[in-house]
């Protein structure tokens, strides 16, 4: 294995790193047995318990005062619940520096050094806990907090020299470049904070895109999604020559990279294209009441893989972006909003069709959705076994209200207009008749045995 920059090899640093972070804690522990230190582990314990007993009988109060604030804003009514779910946090800290506070003034300072320790931990991770509530994200939220609380803490412990020696004797070569776990470690913050900067950014700029109503809503999300692949694409590679890791050496990877996006990630790259095609196109956008197969719903947004399609009855849908390229797709509001909707019906012959026509044609334009200036028509298509046949033709121009309600409402309105009009709808009807005892006369007779 080859030997680091100081002439030892890996295993021989973690191991002088270990002795000495052991031989640090011997001290430690074997001061705490000391008669004021011991005083102060008692001080601290009263005061946690003392801090819970105040959260116990504030919370309640405070809960019920936050109920009756009901002009606040979310954001800072969240915030409030927030703080109370810390309070027995704020409020250890608030007692410990009081008695720090009041333990220099009358006594050495020397004497309340391990409650001055605990005292900046406990702060420490009280305003990490508070700020990185404000990540919307919950697993990054919860990797920058922990990892805010271990680094925090080996600053105030001042073990950051040791730490740093422990994760940087973990590495490895690729090419010229050398990669340890230290330098990992530094990318993830270092690209992480960008990130979030980024997508603080992104969000801003988004907001003021779809602000301006001269950009079409699909013109819109195209250009948030290249502005998204811009920042953080440029996040990613300042993150990484942040650190010193060398980005001609990812060159080694562009081929197995290659490899992967022509076998296994075949399906992605093309739900990827095709997704900027439908941008481009303006072929759907969000808004548009579509159907694609049996899915009928307006879009409700468009992803970089699927279209997000709700329907009437709630649900979700999301359809890949080939799909939308690759099968029939009815956009009912692509170039106008304007729908024509076709229903079947039928009367009995003894009505007469032209006065069939002009009550059905009455009813349809009676219904609230139905367009008066495309007025409706209604056609003989068939005379059936038991009926005349019609098609009545309307107009509507908001399919996102719905079709079959409309459907609906149009056929109570016949209904109701061939009820007061007495024209009959008929049902199918059938002749039996019994031709004597044919069958019992064709029987052969029995034979007897």
């Amino acid at each position: 294995m080859d030997p680091d920059r100081d002439g030892l090899t890996p295993q021989d640093e973690i191991f002088e790193v270990g002795t000495n972070l052991l031989s640090q804690a011997e001290v430690f522990l074997s001061s705490l047995l000391r008669t004021w230190n011991l005083y102060q582990i008692l001080i601290v314990v009263v005061l946690f318990a003392v801090a819970h007993l105040l959260r116990s009988l504030a919370a309640p109060r405070v809960r019920a005062w936050l109920r009756t604030r009901e002009g606040w804003a979310k954001w800072r009514m969240r915030y409030a619940l927030v703080l109370v779910r810390r309070l027995r946090a704020i409020f250890f800290v608030a007692l410990i520096w009081t008695v720090i506070w009041i333990m220099r003034e009358v006594t050495w300072p020397s004497r309340t050094f391990l409650m001055a320790i605990v005292a900046n931990l406990a702060t420490a991770w009280l305003v990490v806990a508070l700020t990185t509530r404000l990540i919307a994200n919950p697993v990054l939220r919860s990797i920058v907090r922990y990892g805010a609380w271990v680094w925090i803490t080996l600053v105030i412990l001042g073990l950051t020299d040791e730490f740093e020696r422990l994760l940087d004797s973990v590495a490895f070569q690729m090419g010229e470049t050398r990669i340890s776990l230290w330098v990992v470690v530094q990318a993830i913050i270092i690209i992480g904070a960008l990130f979030f900067a980024a997508r603080i950014v992104t969000q801003t700029t988004a907001g003021r895109i779809k602000g301006v109503q001269d950009i079409s809503p699909s013109m819109q999300v195209l250009a948030v999604k290249i502005m998204q692949v811009i920042l953080y694409g440029a996040a990613f590679f300042i993150g990484l020559r942040i650190v010193g890791v060398d980005l001609t050496g990812l060159a080694v990877l562009s081929g197995a990279i290659g490899i992967g996006v022509g076998f296994g990630l075949q399906k992605v790259v093309s739900n990827l294209v095709s997704g900027v095609i439908i941008l481009l196109d303006k072929s759907i956008k969000p808004g548009d009441v579509i159907t694609v197969g049996e899915t009928f719903g307006w879009i409700n947004s468009l992803g970089a893989r699927y279209v997000s399609i709700t329907t009437r009855d709630g649900k979700e849908y999301l359809i890949p972006n080939e799909d939308l390229i690759t099968t029939q797709v009815v956009n009912w509001s692509h170039s106008n909003e304007f729908v024509r909707l076709d229903i079947f019906f039928g009367t009995a012959y003894a009505n007469d069709p032209h006065h069939v026509r002009r009550v059905a044609i009455e009813a349809a334009a009676s219904v609230g959705r139905v367009l008066s200036s495309r007025p409706a028509v209604c056609h003989i298509v068939g005379f059936g076994d038991s009926s005349v046949d019609y098609i009545l033709r309307f107009w509507i121009k908001d399919p996102t209200g719905g079709l079959t309600n409309i459907r609906g409402n149009v056929y109570l309105a016949l209904w109701d207009a061939f009820r007061d009009n007495d024209i009959d709808i008929p049902f199918p009807q059938r002749e039996v008749k019994v031709i004597g005892d044919v069958g019992l006369r064709g029987t052969a007779p029995a034979t007897p045995d």
